[in-house]
Protein backbone atom coordinates (compact mmCIF):
# COMPACT_ATOMS: atom_id res chain seq x y z
CA UNK A 1 0.00 0.00 0.00
CA UNK A 2 1.45 3.44 -1.23
CA UNK A 3 1.76 6.25 1.44
CA UNK A 4 -1.05 8.43 -0.28
CA UNK A 5 -3.61 5.02 -0.36
CA UNK A 6 -2.71 4.38 3.39
CA UNK A 7 -3.62 8.38 4.29
CA UNK A 8 -6.42 8.42 2.11
CA UNK A 9 -7.88 5.27 4.21
CA UNK A 10 -6.62 7.09 7.83
CA UNK A 11 -8.44 10.04 6.48
CA UNK A 12 -11.75 7.88 6.11
CA UNK A 13 -11.52 5.90 9.19
CA UNK A 14 -11.06 9.51 11.13
CA UNK A 15 -14.67 10.29 9.76
CA UNK A 16 -16.15 8.08 12.06
CA UNK A 17 -19.86 8.60 11.02
CA UNK A 18 -18.96 7.99 7.05
CA UNK A 19 -16.67 4.76 8.32
CA UNK A 20 -19.15 3.05 10.68
CA UNK A 21 -22.04 3.73 8.30
CA UNK A 22 -20.21 1.87 5.77
CA UNK A 23 -19.14 -0.75 7.60
CA UNK A 24 -23.22 -1.15 8.60
CA UNK A 25 -24.29 -1.09 4.90
CA UNK A 26 -21.77 -3.34 4.22
CA UNK A 27 -23.01 -6.01 6.82
CA UNK A 28 -26.77 -5.28 6.10
CA UNK A 29 -25.89 -6.09 2.14
CA UNK A 30 -24.05 -8.79 2.80
CA UNK A 31 -26.61 -10.48 5.31
CA UNK A 32 -29.59 -9.99 2.66
CA UNK A 33 -27.53 -11.44 -0.12
CA UNK A 34 -28.29 -14.80 2.08
CA UNK A 35 -32.24 -14.32 2.01
CA UNK A 36 -33.00 -17.57 1.10
CA UNK A 37 -30.90 -18.88 4.09
CA UNK A 38 -32.28 -15.99 6.09
CA UNK A 39 -36.18 -16.06 5.29
CA UNK A 40 -37.53 -19.38 3.52
CA UNK A 41 -40.66 -21.46 3.40
CA UNK A 42 -38.46 -24.47 2.39
CA UNK A 43 -35.60 -26.25 4.90
CA UNK A 44 -32.30 -24.97 4.44
CA UNK A 45 -31.24 -28.93 4.66
CA UNK A 46 -33.46 -31.88 5.22
CA UNK A 47 -32.26 -35.85 5.91
CA UNK A 48 -34.49 -38.33 4.89
CA UNK A 49 -34.15 -42.41 4.87
CA UNK A 50 -30.50 -41.50 5.27
CA UNK A 51 -30.32 -39.17 2.32
CA UNK A 52 -29.39 -35.78 2.65
CA UNK A 53 -31.75 -32.50 0.34
CA UNK A 54 -31.48 -29.10 0.27
CA UNK A 55 -34.47 -27.68 -0.69
CA UNK A 56 -33.71 -24.57 -0.56
CA UNK A 57 -31.33 -24.62 -3.74
CA UNK A 58 -33.30 -27.60 -5.11
CA UNK A 59 -37.21 -28.18 -5.46
CA UNK A 60 -37.95 -31.76 -4.68
CA UNK A 61 -41.53 -33.38 -6.00
CA UNK A 62 -43.70 -34.77 -2.39
CA UNK A 63 -43.50 -37.99 -3.69
CA UNK A 64 -40.01 -38.29 -3.15
CA UNK A 65 -40.85 -38.15 0.41
CA UNK A 66 -43.64 -40.59 0.13
CA UNK A 67 -46.42 -38.09 -0.61
CA UNK A 68 -49.48 -38.23 -3.43
CA UNK A 69 -48.19 -35.24 -5.77
CA UNK A 70 -45.59 -34.77 -8.23
CA UNK A 71 -45.50 -31.23 -7.05
CA UNK A 72 -42.86 -29.32 -5.23
CA UNK A 73 -43.20 -30.34 -1.32
CA UNK A 74 -44.91 -28.06 0.71
CA UNK A 75 -42.69 -28.27 4.01
CA UNK A 76 -44.68 -25.97 5.92
CA UNK A 77 -48.01 -28.59 5.55
CA UNK A 78 -48.16 -30.50 8.72
CA UNK A 79 -49.08 -33.81 6.16
CA UNK A 80 -45.47 -33.33 4.13
CA UNK A 81 -43.69 -32.74 8.18
CA UNK A 82 -45.16 -36.09 9.01
CA UNK A 83 -44.04 -37.91 6.35
CA UNK A 84 -40.19 -36.91 6.39
CA UNK A 85 -40.06 -37.29 10.47
CA UNK A 86 -42.14 -40.29 11.37
CA UNK A 87 -41.75 -42.58 7.91
CA UNK A 88 -38.77 -40.94 7.10
CA UNK A 89 -36.47 -40.80 9.98
CA UNK A 90 -35.56 -37.47 9.13
CA UNK A 91 -35.17 -34.00 10.48
CA UNK A 92 -35.12 -30.74 9.07
CA UNK A 93 -32.93 -27.45 9.59
CA UNK A 94 -35.60 -24.28 8.96
CA UNK A 95 -33.73 -20.48 8.52
CA UNK A 96 -34.44 -17.78 11.15
CA UNK A 97 -37.73 -16.89 9.40
CA UNK A 98 -40.00 -19.45 7.71
CA UNK A 99 -41.47 -17.31 5.67
CA UNK A 100 -40.56 -16.43 1.82
CA UNK A 101 -41.38 -12.77 0.64
CA UNK A 102 -44.53 -14.71 -0.88
CA UNK A 103 -45.33 -16.81 1.00
CA UNK A 104 -48.90 -16.24 2.62
CA UNK A 105 -49.93 -17.31 6.11
CA UNK A 106 -53.48 -18.77 5.92
CA UNK A 107 -53.44 -19.34 10.20
CA UNK A 108 -53.83 -15.73 10.87
CA UNK A 109 -55.74 -15.29 13.79
CA UNK A 110 -57.36 -11.51 12.10
CA UNK A 111 -57.82 -10.63 8.80
CA UNK A 112 -54.89 -9.14 6.67
CA UNK A 113 -53.22 -7.05 7.66
CA UNK A 114 -52.29 -8.81 10.91
CA UNK A 115 -50.55 -6.55 13.20
CA UNK A 116 -47.11 -7.84 14.83
CA UNK A 117 -47.08 -11.31 16.74
CA UNK A 118 -44.43 -13.99 17.37
CA UNK A 119 -45.45 -15.64 14.36
CA UNK A 120 -44.73 -12.61 12.35
CA UNK A 121 -42.61 -9.94 14.18
CA UNK A 122 -43.00 -7.14 11.66
CA UNK A 123 -46.70 -8.15 10.90
CA UNK A 124 -48.42 -9.47 7.30
CA UNK A 125 -49.46 -6.91 4.71
CA UNK A 126 -52.85 -6.97 3.14
CA UNK A 127 -52.65 -10.24 1.42
CA UNK A 128 -51.34 -12.10 4.21
CA UNK A 129 -47.30 -12.18 3.55
CA UNK A 130 -44.84 -11.68 6.07
CA UNK A 131 -43.72 -8.00 5.94
CA UNK A 132 -40.12 -8.88 7.61
CA UNK A 133 -39.30 -11.45 4.95
CA UNK A 134 -40.39 -8.89 2.19
CA UNK A 135 -38.31 -6.35 3.90
CA UNK A 136 -34.97 -8.65 3.62
CA UNK A 137 -35.86 -9.59 -0.17
CA UNK A 138 -36.35 -6.13 -0.77
CA UNK A 139 -33.54 -4.47 0.82
CA UNK A 140 -31.18 -6.74 -1.43
CA UNK A 141 -33.29 -6.13 -4.79
CA UNK A 142 -33.38 -2.60 -4.00
CA UNK A 143 -29.72 -2.29 -3.59
CA UNK A 144 -28.40 -4.63 -6.35
CA UNK A 145 -30.79 -2.45 -8.59
CA UNK A 146 -28.85 0.53 -7.62
CA UNK A 147 -25.50 -1.08 -8.14
CA UNK A 148 -25.97 -2.28 -11.31
CA UNK A 149 -27.44 1.22 -12.33
CA UNK A 150 -24.85 3.05 -10.76
CA UNK A 151 -22.35 1.13 -12.48
CA UNK A 152 -23.08 1.13 -15.98
CA UNK A 153 -24.21 4.54 -15.60
CA UNK A 154 -20.79 5.83 -14.30
CA UNK A 155 -19.60 3.15 -17.80
CA UNK A 156 -21.68 5.49 -20.30
CA UNK A 157 -21.22 8.95 -18.38
CA UNK A 158 -17.51 8.43 -18.28
CA UNK A 159 -17.17 7.47 -21.94
CA UNK A 160 -19.21 10.63 -23.00
CA UNK A 161 -17.58 12.89 -20.94
CA UNK A 162 -14.43 11.80 -21.61
CA UNK A 163 -14.90 12.25 -25.50
CA UNK A 164 -16.47 15.40 -25.04
CA UNK A 165 -13.40 16.97 -22.67
CA UNK A 166 -10.75 15.15 -24.53
CA UNK A 167 -11.41 15.91 -28.65
CA UNK A 168 -13.12 19.33 -27.51
CA UNK A 169 -14.24 21.55 -30.31
CA UNK A 170 -17.70 19.94 -32.88
CA UNK A 171 -17.86 17.03 -30.85
CA UNK A 172 -17.88 18.52 -27.92
CA UNK A 173 -20.38 21.43 -28.60
CA UNK A 174 -22.74 18.89 -30.24
CA UNK A 175 -22.34 16.53 -27.78
CA UNK A 176 -23.31 19.12 -24.91
CA UNK A 177 -26.55 20.34 -26.76
CA UNK A 178 -27.54 16.57 -27.25
CA UNK A 179 -27.27 16.68 -23.39
CA UNK A 180 -28.55 19.37 -22.40
CA UNK A 181 -31.95 18.42 -24.59
CA UNK A 182 -31.85 15.01 -23.16
CA UNK A 183 -31.18 16.39 -19.41
CA UNK A 184 -34.33 18.58 -19.76
CA UNK A 185 -37.03 15.66 -20.57
CA UNK A 186 -39.19 14.99 -17.82
CA UNK A 187 -37.59 11.65 -16.89
CA UNK A 188 -40.18 10.26 -14.37
CA UNK A 189 -43.28 10.92 -16.74
CA UNK A 190 -41.29 9.18 -19.45
CA UNK A 191 -40.60 6.13 -17.03
CA UNK A 192 -43.67 5.91 -15.95
CA UNK A 193 -45.25 5.86 -19.66
CA UNK A 194 -42.30 3.63 -20.88
CA UNK A 195 -43.28 1.54 -18.06
CA UNK A 196 -46.98 1.21 -18.51
CA UNK A 197 -46.22 0.06 -22.51
CA UNK A 198 -44.48 -3.33 -21.67
CA UNK A 199 -44.71 -5.64 -18.55
CA UNK A 200 -41.86 -4.07 -16.54
CA UNK A 201 -39.50 -6.55 -14.64
CA UNK A 202 -35.90 -5.87 -13.48
CA UNK A 203 -33.66 -5.87 -16.25
CA UNK A 204 -36.14 -4.18 -18.42
CA UNK A 205 -36.66 -1.41 -15.49
CA UNK A 206 -32.92 -1.22 -15.38
CA UNK A 207 -32.68 -0.39 -19.54
CA UNK A 208 -35.07 2.13 -19.28
CA UNK A 209 -33.60 3.94 -16.04
CA UNK A 210 -30.37 3.44 -17.96
CA UNK A 211 -31.41 5.70 -20.57
CA UNK A 212 -31.63 8.89 -18.13
CA UNK A 213 -29.39 8.35 -15.73
CA UNK A 214 -25.46 8.18 -17.39
CA UNK A 215 -25.25 11.96 -18.13
CA UNK A 216 -24.95 13.14 -14.20
CA UNK A 217 -21.48 12.36 -14.03
CA UNK A 218 -20.94 13.72 -18.21
CA UNK A 219 -20.40 17.03 -16.52
CA UNK A 220 -17.95 16.39 -13.84
CA UNK A 221 -15.55 14.19 -16.28
CA UNK A 222 -15.45 16.73 -19.16
CA UNK A 223 -14.52 19.30 -17.24
CA UNK A 224 -11.43 17.13 -15.58
CA UNK A 225 -10.38 16.26 -19.44
CA UNK A 226 -10.92 19.78 -20.73
CA UNK A 227 -8.83 20.93 -17.97
CA UNK A 228 -6.06 18.08 -18.09
CA UNK A 229 -5.84 17.77 -21.27
CA UNK A 230 -3.69 21.00 -21.77
CA UNK A 231 -0.96 19.82 -19.31
CA UNK A 232 2.26 19.60 -20.16
CA UNK A 233 2.63 15.59 -19.92
CA UNK A 234 -0.05 15.12 -22.25
CA UNK A 235 1.38 17.55 -24.78
CA UNK A 236 4.59 15.80 -24.05
CA UNK A 237 2.70 12.43 -24.93
CA UNK A 238 1.03 13.47 -28.32
CA UNK A 239 4.40 14.69 -29.69
CA UNK A 240 5.71 11.12 -28.91
CA UNK A 241 2.82 9.74 -30.92
CA UNK A 242 0.62 7.87 -28.33
CA UNK A 243 -2.05 6.44 -28.93
CA UNK A 244 -5.12 9.03 -27.62
CA UNK A 245 -6.55 5.99 -26.32
CA UNK A 246 -3.80 5.14 -24.31
CA UNK A 247 -3.43 8.88 -23.54
CA UNK A 248 -7.17 8.53 -22.12
CA UNK A 249 -7.13 5.66 -20.39
CA UNK A 250 -3.94 5.76 -18.77
CA UNK A 251 -2.83 9.94 -18.29
CA UNK A 252 -6.26 11.46 -18.13
CA UNK A 253 -8.55 8.65 -16.42
CA UNK A 254 -7.50 8.54 -13.06
CA UNK A 255 -7.38 12.54 -12.94
CA UNK A 256 -11.38 12.02 -13.02
CA UNK A 257 -11.94 9.10 -11.48
CA UNK A 258 -11.78 11.18 -7.97
CA UNK A 259 -14.36 12.84 -8.96
CA UNK A 260 -16.55 10.19 -9.96
CA UNK A 261 -15.90 7.61 -7.34
CA UNK A 262 -17.04 11.00 -4.88
CA UNK A 263 -20.30 10.94 -7.14
CA UNK A 264 -21.00 7.17 -7.34
CA UNK A 265 -22.70 6.93 -3.28
CA UNK A 266 -25.23 9.82 -4.30
CA UNK A 267 -26.01 8.26 -7.59
CA UNK A 268 -26.69 4.52 -5.94
CA UNK A 269 -28.98 6.86 -3.61
CA UNK A 270 -30.37 8.25 -6.62
CA UNK A 271 -31.12 5.12 -8.36
CA UNK A 272 -32.80 3.41 -5.08
CA UNK A 273 -35.41 6.37 -4.48
CA UNK A 274 -36.50 5.84 -8.45
CA UNK A 275 -37.06 2.73 -8.44
CA UNK A 276 -38.86 2.81 -4.92
CA UNK A 277 -41.48 5.72 -6.40
CA UNK A 278 -42.28 3.73 -9.18
CA UNK A 279 -43.05 0.94 -7.40
CA UNK A 280 -44.98 3.31 -5.47
CA UNK A 281 -46.89 4.33 -7.95
CA UNK A 282 -47.35 0.96 -9.69
CA UNK A 283 -45.13 1.27 -12.07
CA UNK A 284 -42.12 -0.54 -11.15
CA UNK A 285 -41.03 -4.09 -10.95
CA UNK A 286 -44.03 -6.49 -11.28
CA UNK A 287 -46.81 -6.86 -9.07
CA UNK A 288 -45.59 -9.49 -6.20
CA UNK A 289 -41.90 -8.91 -6.29
CA UNK A 290 -40.25 -8.04 -2.62
CA UNK A 291 -40.12 -4.20 -3.25
CA UNK A 292 -39.89 -0.86 -0.30
CA UNK A 293 -41.99 0.94 -2.48
CA UNK A 294 -44.80 -1.61 -3.22
CA UNK A 295 -44.53 -1.46 0.90
CA UNK A 296 -44.91 1.80 1.16
CA UNK A 297 -48.44 1.96 -0.88
CA UNK A 298 -49.68 -0.79 1.38
CA UNK A 299 -48.92 1.71 4.45
CA UNK A 300 -50.85 4.17 2.27
CA UNK A 301 -53.58 2.21 1.42
CA UNK A 302 -54.28 0.82 4.93
CA UNK A 303 -53.61 3.36 7.09
CA UNK A 304 -55.20 1.35 10.00
CA UNK A 305 -51.83 -1.19 9.66
CA UNK A 306 -49.46 1.88 10.28
CA UNK A 307 -46.97 -1.14 10.80
CA UNK A 308 -46.57 -1.27 6.87
CA UNK A 309 -45.92 2.47 6.49
CA UNK A 310 -43.85 2.41 9.29
CA UNK A 311 -41.36 -0.41 8.17
CA UNK A 312 -40.70 0.92 5.01
CA UNK A 313 -39.86 4.33 5.99
CA UNK A 314 -37.28 3.30 8.69
CA UNK A 315 -35.79 0.56 6.16
CA UNK A 316 -35.27 3.63 3.45
CA UNK A 317 -34.33 6.17 5.65
CA UNK A 318 -31.57 3.77 7.27
CA UNK A 319 -30.53 2.88 3.68
CA UNK A 320 -30.35 6.41 2.46
CA UNK A 321 -28.45 7.73 5.71
CA UNK A 322 -25.65 5.51 5.42
CA UNK A 323 -25.45 5.53 2.12
CA UNK A 324 -25.26 9.72 1.58
CA UNK A 325 -22.88 9.53 5.39
CA UNK A 326 -20.81 7.02 3.75
CA UNK A 327 -20.57 9.40 0.52
CA UNK A 328 -19.98 12.35 2.39
CA UNK A 329 -16.88 10.29 3.76
CA UNK A 330 -15.50 9.01 0.64
CA UNK A 331 -15.82 12.87 -0.57
CA UNK A 332 -13.72 14.25 2.13
CA UNK A 333 -11.76 11.76 2.19
CA UNK A 334 -10.23 12.18 -1.62
CA UNK A 335 -10.37 15.86 -1.35
CA UNK A 336 -6.96 17.13 -2.70
CA UNK A 337 -7.00 19.98 0.30
CA UNK A 338 -7.06 17.41 3.03
CA UNK A 339 -4.59 14.74 1.74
Amino acid sequence: MSPLTARKLRNFKANRRGFYSAIIFSILFIVTLFAEFIANDKPIILTYNNAVYFPVLKQYPETLFGGDFESEADYRDAYVQDLIKEKGNGWMLWPLIRYNYKTINYDLPKPAPSAPSGENILGTDDQGRDVLARTIYGFRISVLFGLILTIFSSIFGITAGAIQGYFGGKIDLFFQRFIEIWSGLPVLFILIILASLVTPNFWWMLGIMLLFSWTSLVRVVRAEFLKARNYEYVKAAKALGVKEGVIIYRHLLPNAFISVVTFMPFLLTGAITTLTSLDFLGFGLPPGSPSLGELLSQGKTNLEAPWLGITAFLVLATMLSLLIFTGEAVRDTLDPRKI
